[in-house]
């Protein structure tokens, strides 16, 4: 069995032991008096179990290689990630700039995340080597044997997408032991796929994802895209922010739902400029012959 129909299989079996386990991980959790909501449990569950199940095959899917090969450092790779770093910044602060003309005005609890900077940057960089690690130096790097190319890119952005996008629509709580919990839970996340913010959402996350992958395929190395993954991150936690009345944007520049800018057609066209120049944004400078 080739990687992705052994991934489409192992992601199935991790998913249907979270759905079993996780009315457990809730009342263990109530017992030890910690108050969780059920749909974060489910989540961590299905981390947990797909994590478990990764490794269970063995050396298969090539999990550990693929990530190692991904973050082989180097002065040249550090110098893409700076760079991709600054292009997700630049293109946030474009957007910024867009909107203050628009009559969005700045609010003051902007002031008030600058001294939490250096804690943003931290958790933005945590996350960003760890979807990188797992979405394009192994999920996008394994897919491509099978794929090719093109549909490995499609495939793995897709599914960058619909993993962000799969939450449950409520917040509620476990009371004692409910087996059907999970199957609840994971019900009720698939459903909320189809609603129109959703969809928004996922179309913006998924040209992301192109982005992302395409600069891993040419570099090969994941430093570019962790460096605009971070700059992304703590740009949307300032774009929450930075808006006082969400009336004051249209829906095409700031987004709606769980993903601002993120959701809106501007951040898509900004998405499709940075694709087009990925190549000389991500090539090394030569030395002079």
């Amino acid at each position: 069995m080739s990687f992705t129909p052994r991934f489409a299989l192992v992601f199935a079996i991790a998913v249907g032991a979270a759905v079993a386990i996780s009315p457990l991980a809730a009342l263990a959790a109530a017992a030890l008096g910690l108050h969780f909501p059920f749909p974060r449990i489910f989540d961590r569950t299905v981390m947990v179990t797909l994590l478990v199940a990764l490794f269970f095959p063995g050396g298969r899917l090539g999990l550990v290689i693929r990530v190692l090969r991904g973050f082989v450092p180097s002065a040249l790779e550090f110098h893409r990630a700076l760079r991709g770093f600054l292009v997700a910044i630049a293109s946030i602060a474009a957007l910024w700039t867009l909107a203050t003309a628009l009559g969005a005005r700045a609010a003051s609890q902007v002031l008030a995340l600058i001294p939490h900077l250096a804690r943003y940057s931290a958790a933005a960089l945590l996350i960003a080597i760890i979807e990188e690690g797992f979405f394009r130096a192994f999920l996008l790097d394994g897919m491509e044997t099978d794929l090719g190319r093109i549909g490995s890119l499609a495939a793995s952005s897709a599914v960058y997408a619909i993993a962000h996008l799969v939450r449950s629509p409520a917040r509620f709580y476990a009371s004692g032991f409910e087996p059907l919990a999970g199957v609840r839970n994971l019900t009720a996340s698939l459903a909320a796929l189809g609603d129109g913010n959703a969809m928004m959402a996922g179309c913006g996350l998924f040209m992301l994802g192109l982005v992302l992958g395409e600069a891993f395929l040419l570099t090969r190395k994941v430093y570019f895209s962790v460096g605009m993954h971070a700059g992304i991150v703590i740009g949307l936690r300032f774009w929450r922010a930075i808006v006082e009345s969400r009336a004051a944007l249209p829906g095409w520049l700031f987004g709606s739902g769980r993903f601002p800018i993120v959701s809106g057609a501007a951040a898509w066209i900004v998405a499709v400029v940075i694709l087009a120049t990925l190549r000389p944004l991500t090539r090394s400078a030569r030395r002079p012959a």
